[in-house]
């Protein structure tokens, strides 16, 4: 006797494949470049941010400011850059 599918398994967007759609497919090596790159998503950006946390007590500091505190310490950091040298 065969089982009978749980309705609540059951996907109408996305069916179990068949036969036919296993004969259809092709390898995504396959695929034209220009579709395999939309389907990879996003490239990795060159330029990538580096983590470097200020002190602790600064980080405090701001987060006790409210929301936007992390754009508020990218500011000062740029502020402080305006009249002095890292080096």
């Amino acid at each position: 006797m065969k089982k009978r599918p749980d309705p609540e398994l059951i996907d109408d967007e996305n069916p179990e494949w068949t036969e036919e759609d296993f004969e259809r497919a092709v390898p995504f090596s396959a695929l034209p470049e220009s579709l395999q790159a939309k389907l990879r998503g996003r490239p990795k950006l060159d330029v990538t941010k580096e983590h470097h946390p200020p002190a602790r007590d600064v980080v405090e500091r701001f987060r006790a400011s409210g929301d936007g505190w992390q754009t508020r310490v990218d500011a000062a950091l740029k502020d402080w850059l305006k009249t002095h040298s890292p080096v």
